[in-house]
């Protein structure tokens, strides 16, 4: 299997599934990094073995992941031009973050994009090898997949958007009908697409992290990383080829991943979101500092509540997915850093937030806890908390400008909520947050 995206989250999550899949002997993951090497360098060095680390409230458990083949830079497209014309290879997966997606605004492929339009005028000209973005490595990957009659293939987004699988597919046949329509016939017929809902906390690796392998296994990898020790994946769709057994690894097949999708987007990723722009406003750092302040806790519940309102999905198992929840951002050895979940909040917020935000509204209730996480973000615009960090930067840098009105009126332009009453009481938490 191929997958894009050499992150921390893929080692710690995909990985570990595949390596401890009952058939994880037959499998291999060619795994390609983003325009630099990173850790891949490092991974090449060993093998492409790796430690991961479970840290749990009492101590760490300890794992080699062997599912890594090989890894490659981001910008070997011949490598991966090569991958997918073997019929060996019958699935992709990928993390690639929202912004890989190269999305605008509507959802559809930001053709305006230079590196997208570059992308289409080199696939269109047949140099396959030349492409630049993820959607345009993928559909050149599959025009020489085609071509070689390799057979089919299924490719499986990991990242935190909403019907990830849909919305890949949509990119990809966006792409695909401008630069070769004569594609599209083999999406059809050889091409699967399925959605997922991933679900492991996984911070940006450590100094203690590397410190404790070698104290506690006598290693000196630099390649170790920490997560937390709950895991989910579940996964619905068209599969078109072979797959790992990852349902032996606890992974999980449904017909309608929709429902676990929006519990973990707004639950966890929500909360997230709202730590990182409202609790930094008050120093904290870190997930597990922010939730042990009575304050934040507080914000953090009326947030769930409004989400718990609009999730189609039994109280029971809200309140269970909310216990669970507190317990895990309440381990104190995580160290997750805010920082870390505030980068591209543009792209964040829209999801995770303004749904249950403007389904509330319509449904008569007021939704603070919501309104209060755009409140936040608005802060932070103005430079207020974590430090500003979006792949969108250059499209919202004038959303942060301007009185606090201003602000507040031009960012709920921007997330489209065109309620009177959310506006006003944005404005109000905004200046309670400011102080």
């Amino acid at each position: 299997m191929v997958h894009l995206g050499l992150g921390n989250f893929f080692r710690a999550h995909q990985a570990w599934y595949t390596d401890r899949a009952a058939d994880a002997d037959q499998w291999g993951i060619a795994a390609f990094a983003g325009r630099s090497m990173g850790i891949g360098a490092e991974l090449q060095r060993q093998d492409n073995l790796y430690t991961l680390v479970s840290v749990g409230p009492q101590g760490n458990e300890y794992r080699v992941i062997s599912s890594l083949a090989a890894t490659h830079t981001g910008t070997d497209v011949a490598a991966l031009s090569g991958y997918f014309t073997d019929p060996a290879v019958s699935v992709v997966t990928m993390t690639i973050t929202e912004a890989g997606y190269v999305r605008n605004e509507r959802g559809e492929l930001d053709a305006g994009n230079p590196d997208v339009a570059s992308d289409i005028d080199v696939i269109a000209a047949g140099n396959l090898n030349a492409v630049r973005t993820a959607p345009g490595k993928l559909v050149a990957g599959l025009v020489a997949r085609r071509d070689a009659g390799a057979g089919p293939i299924t490719l499986i987004s990991c990242d935190n958007v909403p019907d990830n699988g849909a919305m890949l597919e949509r990119v990809l046949r966006d792409m695909v009908s401008r630069a070769v329509p004569d594609l599209e016939q083999y999406l059809d017929d050889e091409v699967g697409f399925v959605t997922t809902m991933v679900d492991r906390i996984t911070p940006r690796a450590t100094d203690a992290i590397w410190q404790a392998v070698q104290d506690e296994q006598g290693v000196d990898d630099p390649a170790a990383i920490g997560t937390e020790p709950f895991s989910e994946w579940v996964l619905a769709g068209d599969l078109k080829g072979q797959v790992p057994d990852w349902a032996s690894a606890g992974a999980v097949f449904v017909d309608d991943v929709v429902p676990h999708e929006l519990r973990k987007l707004w639950l966890l990723n929500g909360a997230h979101s709202l730590l990182a722009y409202a609790a930094t406003i008050k120093g904290h750092q870190t997930v597990s500092d922010a939730i042990a302040d009575p304050i934040v806790r507080g914000w953090v519940d009326e947030w769930w509540d409004v989400a718990a309102r609009q999730l189609p999905l039994d109280d029971a198992v809200i309140a269970d997915y909310r216990a669970a929840l507190l317990e895990r951002f309440g381990n104190p050895r995580m160290r997750d850093q805010l920082s870390r979940i505030a980068a591209d909040g543009s792209q964040k917020i829209p999801i995770r937030i303004v749904p249950a935000l403007v389904a509330d509204r319509k449904a008569g209730n007021s939704p603070l806890g919501a309104e209060r996480a755009v409140a936040a973000w608005t802060l932070h615009l103005r430079g207020l908390g974590a430090p500003f960090n979006d792949a969108r930067a250059d499209k919202i840098a004038d959303l942060g400008s301007g009185s606090l009105e201003d602000s507040v009126s031009k960012v709920c332009g921007f997330l489209e909520i065109d309620d009177r009453d959310s506006k006003a009481s944005i404005l109000a938490l905004a200046r309670q947050l400011q102080g």
